[in-house]
């Protein structure tokens, strides 16, 4: 009965609106259908509100996102994402079988260590005027790969023909190495499975485009 009457508040997002791991955990809660408050952390305002005392708290990383739900305070989106599927109904974020759900743990893993956290905005900041060469070479290097593993395991989708967490990971992906100019059309399966996610209402909705923190010029 605890647990249950927990679950009724809402969770509360501590995110900014172009950041990849906090677009995977909006596009997760829109998947599942979970209403959650947002607060905006400005990773650039202020030399960056994730590395004040009171956020610090949250998330001892200084990283967004902090997901504060069900009476704890969870970070690190993949945990998060599996949390939400594992305690909450709607479509599976991970499928039930093995082989499947290691692909899609593989791909997102793929991803979220071995391709953005080499292009995150600390990181840019570390490299200075050679960012964009820099971005450019890690994201095309992760792409060389994930497209050869897509070859084996797409359907529809990353994995088969169902959204997965997987797919969670490649959209925000997408969309940064789009914003670093890398060709995506080299890479037909990741274009096509983005294209094709693009067009579901989760992933429209999750678009930095359109969250509260999104500045006037790049609301759509």
């Amino acid at each position: 009965m605890r647990l249950t009457l927990v679950c009724l508040v809402k969770p509360v997002l501590h995110g900014y609106f172009r950041s990849s791991c906090s677009w995977r955990v909006r596009i997760a809660f829109a998947l599942k259908g979970i209403e959650y408050n947002h607060v905006a952390v400005n990773l650039i305002k202020d030399g960056g509100q994730q590395f004040t005392e009171q956020y610090k708290t949250l998330n001892p990383m200084q990283q967004v996102p902090a997901v504060e739900i069900d009476g704890t305070t969870l970070f690190q989106s993949l945990a998060v994402i599996q949390y939400i599927d594992e305690t909450r109904p709607g479509p599976r974020l991970l499928p039930v079988d093995p082989k499947a759900r290691a692909q899609v743990r593989m791909i997102s893993d793929l991803v979220a260590s071995g391709i953005q956290p080499l292009q995150n905005v600390y990181v840019l900041q570390k490299i200075g005027a050679e960012k964009l060469p820099w971005t450019q070479h890690f994201i095309n290097r992760g792409f060389q790969a994930l497209e050869t593993i897509l070859k084996q395991t797409s359907g529809k989708y990353c994995v088969g023909d169902e959204i997965s967490m997987a797919d969670i990971c490649l959209v925000p992906q997408v969309y940064n190495a789009q914003r670093y100019n890398v060709d995506v059309s080299q890479y037909p399966t990741i274009k096509r499975i983005n294209e094709t996610l693009l067009e579901i209402e989760a992933f429209k909705l999750s678009h930095p485009s359109r969250q509260p923190d999104t500045p006037a010029d790049l609301s759509a």
